[in-house]
């Protein structure tokens, strides 16, 4: 699944071709994702201007202003799914199999950008398009996130405050979007290798220090992870159509029955929560 960095990537990577450019058309090819896509909306997006980009969480929130200079009142939410991805395309770019929508932007005036189109690409179709109106952030899918890694809100102190009297494995506590979002299952696992934290402890009965580290440990893993491009995943690309490049630095994640790369011992997998967990049974603890 594509996690907080793949869909940071791919904002940044698509941001610059979007924004203040003009919808000239939707086409919908397979309208069927999580939630139909409503037969009024290519109607309803033509000849509307595109915003600054911005993402909340895994969400990718696309403005949208009656003209160029108008104050935009309101958008479209894009989620990825499981294996979704959002590439810049030329007009002549033949469609691929699990291609199901395209947005094609007015051509510019000077010509100095060549013709490109948005296209959105899902084999499982487990993305979505929303519509909001408004604020997006009073939408409910956003509106009882938790704060953002990379911000000054989410701390060391924040998730020791939280975790008081929980039981949950703290694996399953950090991968809690209302407590902080965008730590999805392989930068979880990362983290807590790195900070020497058993995925399985109770989030309760963990030190304010360690949560101080592993909060730590989290940005540092995002923050790496944008600046190289995401992680690769069989099914992810970012807005060029290019894979990321951070997994080749995955000390846990996939590695399960391998050595640890910190004390040899064999790297061993639990399930928690449903989802595959690797750890190291001598260094985390």
């Amino acid at each position: 699944m594509p996690e907080l960095p793949e869909v940071e990537t791919t904002r940044r990577g698509i941001a610059p071709w979007l924004e203040g450019r003009q919808i000239a058309s939707l086409e919908v090819r397979e309208p069927r994702l999580r939630w139909p896509i409503p037969e009024t909306l290519p109607e309803h997006l033509r000849g509307l201007w595109i915003g600054p980009l911005q993402r909340r969480a895994k969400y990718l929130l696309m403005p949208l202003q009656a003209g160029p200079q108008e104050e935009s009142r309101e958008g479209l939410i894009w989620h990825l799914g499981m294996s979704g991805s959002l590439r810049l395309v030329e007009a002549d770019s033949d469609w691929k199999k699990h291609d199901h929508l395209e947005l094609t932007l007015q051509p510019q005036a000077d010509a100095s950008t060549p013709p490109l189109r948005l296209r959105y690409h899902d084999p499982r179709r487990f993305g979505f398009l929303l519509q909001y109106q408004d604020d997006p952030l009073q939408h409910p899918r956003l509106l009882k996130l938790g704060p953002e890694p990379l911000s000054e809100d989410f701390s060391g102190e924040l998730l020791y405050q939280r975790s008081r009297g929980r039981k949950q494995a703290v694996k399953s506590f950090i991968m809690d979007a209302a407590q902080v979002v965008g730590v999805g299952n392989i930068y979880a696992t990362e983290a807590l290798f790195q900070a020497g934290i058993d995925p399985r402890r109770a989030a309760g009965r963990i030190s304010r220090q360690r949560y101080q580290r592993l909060a730590d440990r989290i940005k540092e893993l995002l923050a790496a992870a944008i600046a190289q491009g995401g992680t690769t995943l069989r099914d992810f690309v970012n807005g060029q159509g290019e894979p990321g490049y951070f997994a080749q630095q995955l000390l846990a994640y996939g590695r399960a029955g391998q050595a640890c790369p910190t004390c040899s011992q064999t790297l061993q997998e639990v399930k928690i929560g449903q989802r595959a967990s690797v750890y190291c049974p001598q260094c985390q603890n």
